[in-house]
């Protein structure tokens, strides 16, 4: 009972980071779960998940309720994430456990510079039409998903800054295609985990639970911060967790 109690006040901790982040709380959990619980890779990725999952759906009914997604732009990246994060989360379940943590590593020290360089990138007018045509939204899906599902992290935290930054459109236009992304490859992916024994439900639920009561007090967090803090925060937890994370390696 008292590893439940504890399971339940860190997955509200995750919760409440990831929320500040905007990126769910995966990304956040996944590091936490290998340096403090000592799971290897696929199992702290497979147990995030059971956490991350609910905490999408969630988020993508919540912003339906007030926004309009447009289903054209959605559709593409929904079913090119689905298909390719269903053939990377297979791919990942029969790596070599190190490797993988070497792989993430490398991940995250990536996607810790591309969110620095976008804090020098000059931005251009966001607009309600895309800047590349419907079709590279595949792409962007096929991407992101097959991200998603090797690193069980979902393609959110890949297509919300290209989203913005490539295709031009708003934050609130992009954080909804990407809800839409990130809902049927994380499905998948939980599933591939699961059916290769590669999720802890013991804490995964608990986790789950603890995300979904906290996850909104980051999101109103984030509100009252600047974004450029957020951003070098961010960065600043990803660089943290690499270095650490490279020293279990």
């Amino acid at each position: 009972m008292i590893d439940v109690v504890m399971y339940v006040v860190l997955g509200a901790a995750l919760g409440t980071v990831g929320g500040l982040f905007g990126i769910g709380g995966g990304l956040i959990a996944i590091p936490v779960l290998g340096v403090l619980f000592g799971l290897d890779q696929q199992l702290a990725q497979g147990t995030a998940l059971v956490m991350v999952v609910p905490n999408v759906l969630l988020a993508l009914w919540r912003y339906h309720q007030r926004n309009h997604i447009e289903m054209r732009h959605a559709v593409p990246l929904a079913l090119a994430g689905f298909v390719f994060a269903w053939w990377g989360s297979l791919w990942a379940v029969g790596l070599d456990a190190q490797a993988m943590r070497l792989g993430f590593v490398v991940f995250l020290v990536a996607l810790a510079a591309y969110n620095l360089a976008r804090m020098f990138m000059r931005k251009a007018e966001p607009s309600t039409e895309l800047r590349q045509p419907w079709p590279w939204l595949g792409v962007l899906g096929a991407g992101s998903g097959a991200l998603g599902g090797v690193f069980g992290v979902g393609g959110a935290v890949v297509a919300t800054p290209v989203l913005t930054s490539v295709f031009g459109t708003t934050q609130v236009v992009a954080q909804g295609l990407s809800l839409a992304l990130a809902a049927p490859s994380t499905a998948v992916t939980l599933a591939t985990y699961a059916l290769h024994h590669h999720v802890y439900w013991a804490m995964g639920i608990p986790l789950a639970i603890g995300g979904l009561l906290s996850i909104s007090w980051g999101v109103k967090l984030a509100h009252a911060t600047p974004e450029k803090v957020l951003r070098s925060l961010f960065c600043g937890y990803l660089v943290l967790c690499a270095v650490v994370l490279a020293f279990k390696v």
